[in-house]
């Protein structure tokens, strides 16, 4: 520490760059009121030299002349502060002479994931020395970049897809204009073009890093990502470059920074033949490069998802053993627990199962109750999701209930929901009971690995099968280079 962090050049750098002032909101016990507390947070020596690197190979792609455009991808292991360390490499940027008033555009591919990350750099404003601004449609967008310098602008990757045609207009041409990637690995961000069928017949349809290059030609990119780059992913490495800083699951865990994740498998069978596996294989909507007509024709066959892996018996089991067995993890350490299904219908389903074991932990109130499903709603859903619909301010609030560790509020059941960028310390154990493969299942399995209190690690129970997918997962992890 005396060498390294009190160095006088590391210690003002900590001080200026490397420290925010956040806001949280917090459940007052007596009252039931919200407020809004300030929390200091610091960065660690991991995301300190990671950002002083990533700095550097920022002035080096973006010269005007002998820039490459592509600054490099950070990979630093879900739970160790990922967005923070977006935050210190913008505010670093955005002051930067070199920049002359640069432009970052934050790029996610998920509507919820902008908004969580929105939020985060929202609430540093003061060491980003300007507020965010958040694009709400394409014309927002493109108005938004269509400016001579500043500004800080969050986006969804899919608003720069084009409304028809092959091209995207190109909206500026300054060399200063730096994309931030967030899960920089994805297949939509590359160049290929693909032949998609259509009810019109076929098209060429191209990754979306074709098109934002179209609208910024000149901008440079940089990405950040939580789980590895395959070395054959080469579509990645030609928008980003390689990689500027490593930190794996083994670093985060040996410096406390993460806990470990222990596996334990309690399969509540189905008989499947071949054909059936495939259509529960297709209707994965988180594989990693499903196509939108893809993910469509999956939610087609829901219905047989529903009627199979949500057969009446089969959630019957699985809800008795989950209550027996999560009881038996409070009485070892006090927590909370996520639980993921194939589908909203199964998640509905298997509430009211575990609410038939325990039918004190319902109650209609949304501040109370021991276990919500928490999820999407539309106008058109059976009458059985009417008790679970909420707007985005109602899941708002069950999130702030669900990351309070005293309030009683101790199991949720998500389909898609909070499965990434979503932080929960007191959250010990997820069942899950939905296929996932790769970056999303790897992403959703780190949702227990937060540090809090003396929790020994978190823990996955599997009910579907999800061994092989992980140990797959955990392959490509390792000869990227990571361990743990």
């Amino acid at each position: 520490m005396a060498e390294r962090m009190l160095n006088k050049e590391v210690l003002l750098r900590l001080i200026r760059y490397n420290t925010v002032f956040e806001q949280e909101e917090i459940k007052d016990e007596k009252t039931g009121l919200f407020s809004v507390v300030k929390v200091k947070k610091i960065a660690a020596y991991h995301q300190y030299y990671a950002v002083e690197k990533a700095v550097k190979e920022t002035l080096r792609a973006t010269h005007e002349k002998e820039g490459n455009r592509k600054i490099g991808v950070v990979w630093h292991t879900q739970g160790s502060g990922k967005s923070l360390s977006m935050v210190f490499y913008t505010g670093q940027i955005v002051v930067h002479p070199e920049m002359k008033n640069p432009t970052i555009v934050v790029l996610t591919d998920r509507n919820d994931l902008d908004n969580q990350l929105f939020t985060t750099f929202g609430n540093c404003k003061q060491l980003l020395r300007q507020t965010p601004v958040q694009a709400e449609s394409r014309e927002h967008l493109k108005e938004l970049l269509k400016v001579a310098g500043g500004g800080i602008i969050f986006t969804t990757i899919q608003k720069f897809a084009p409304t028809e045609g092959n091209v995207y207009e190109t909206l500026s041409e300054r060399t200063n204009i730096v994309v931030i990637a967030d899960e920089a690995h994805r297949s939509q961000y590359g160049f290929k073009g693909r032949v998609i069928e259509t009810e019109d017949g076929s098209e060429i349809r191209y990754g979306n890093a074709k098109y934002v290059r179209d609208a910024l030609p000149n901008a440079s990119f940089i990405g950040f990502t939580g789980t590895p780059i395959e070395k054959e992913d080469k579509s990645t490495r030609g928008v980003f470059g390689d990689e500027i800083d490593i930190y794996d699951i083994k670093q985060a865990v040996d410096d406390g920074a993460t806990v470990p994740i222990s596996f334990e498998s309690r399969l509540v069978k189905i008989k499947l033949n071949d054909k059936v596996v495939g259509k529960i294989d297709y209707a994965i909507d988180e594989i990693e490069g499903a196509t939108p007509e893809q993910i469509e024709k999956a939610k087609r066959k829901n219905a047989q998802i529903d009627a199979i892996v949500g057969h009446p018996d089969r959630l019957k089991d699985i809800a008795n053993d989950l209550v027996t067995h999560f009881e038996a993890r409070q009485k070892a350490f006090e927590g909370k627990a996520m639980i993921v299904c194939m589908t909203r219908q199964i998640a509905v389903n298997l509430y009211q199962e575990i609410i038939k074991l325990r039918p004190e932990w319902h109650n209609e109130d949304l501040m109370k109750g021991t276990i919500k499903v928490v999820m999407t709603s539309s106008s058109d859903d059976p009458e059985s999701f009417q008790p679970h619909h909420t707007s985005k301010e109602d899941r708002k609030k069950l999130a702030v209930r669900f990351k309070d560790p005293n309030d009683e509020l101790k199991i949720v059941i998500v389909q898609s929901m909070w499965l990434t960028g979503f932080d929960v310390p007191c959250l010990h154990t997820m069942y899950i009971d939905k296929k996932m493969q790769g970056a999303n299942l790897m992403q959703a399995i780190a949702r227990v690995n937060r540090v809090y209190k003396d929790k020994p690690g978190g823990l996955i129970v599997d009910y579907i099968g999800i061994g092989q997918d992980l140990r797959d997962a955990m392959a490509v992890y390792i000869q990227s280079g990571g361990e743990g």
